[in-house]
């Protein structure tokens, strides 16, 4: 059902961010769906205080409401702050040496770790070979989450199950494309979440045009 569509939700945001305050019909208009399902998820987006709604009074007709992003929805879109932190990645390489770069990355992999096997663990896993699917499920939609348009899908081979990662964004590229700690800690934080074998086939940093993964149950 449309209203339970979640890119309908950052569609309406997205669309807030470009043109500014709209009302309910100009974004179902251009959303192409129903005032219904559009106004639920206004009301939605409202409730969690990420848009607010003002009353504007036209020359004929009945009062409209207009809608606009709050200060709380920043946050929800992507920052870049790859300059500055390459810069500061720049000036430790310059000041300590490779071996204090390998540890800040380790330090990173070992927090995103404990994040993703927490998010991982509260949703309800399925038994048997449908578990490695869930949680590349689960993890895609983590990448997706951070700003990396991830998606996945599933390919048999010789009987076995296995699946592809594809990473279309790097949100540090700038970063991997200088220090491929990004890019190995990565492959390695994916590895430790999915209990599973995992391949990089692809990389952006290295001139890919996508980062993309291969996952198969370990032997």
């Amino acid at each position: 059902m449309e209203e339970q569509n979640p890119t309908t939700r950052k569609q309406i945001m997205t669309m807030l961010r470009k043109r500014g305050p709209l009302n309910a019909n100009e974004i179902a208009k251009q959303l192409g769906i129903s005032d219904i399902a559009v106004r639920r998820h206004l009301n939605n987006l409202e409730r969690d205080r990420v848009i607010r709604s003002e009353t504007v009074r036209q020359a004929m007709g009945r009062p409209t409401y207009v809608y606009s992003l709050t200060e709380y929805a920043e946050d929800l879109f992507p920052k870049h702050y790859s300059d500055i932190t390459l810069e500061f990645l720049n000036d430790v390489m310059a000041l300590q040496g490779p071996e204090m770069i390998d540890a800040l990355f380790e330090r990173r992999e070992a927090r995103l770790e404990q994040k993703y096997k927490d998010r991982l663990n509260r949703i309800e896993m399925p038994k048997g070979a449908d578990a490695l699917a869930a949680r590349v499920d689960e993890l895609a939609a983590i990448q997706e989450e951070r700003g990396y348009m991830a998606e996945w899908r599933k390919a048999e081979a010789d009987g076995a199950a296995r699946f592809f990662i594809t990473e279309h964004n790097c949100p540090i590229h700038a970063i991997a494309h200088n220090y491929n700690q990004a890019c190995s800690s990565e492959l390695s934080l994916f590895r430790k979440v999915l209990g599973a074998e995992v391949e990089q086939l692809e990389c952006k940093a290295k001139g890919g045009q996508r980062c993309v993964y291969e996952v198969k149950p370990k032997a």
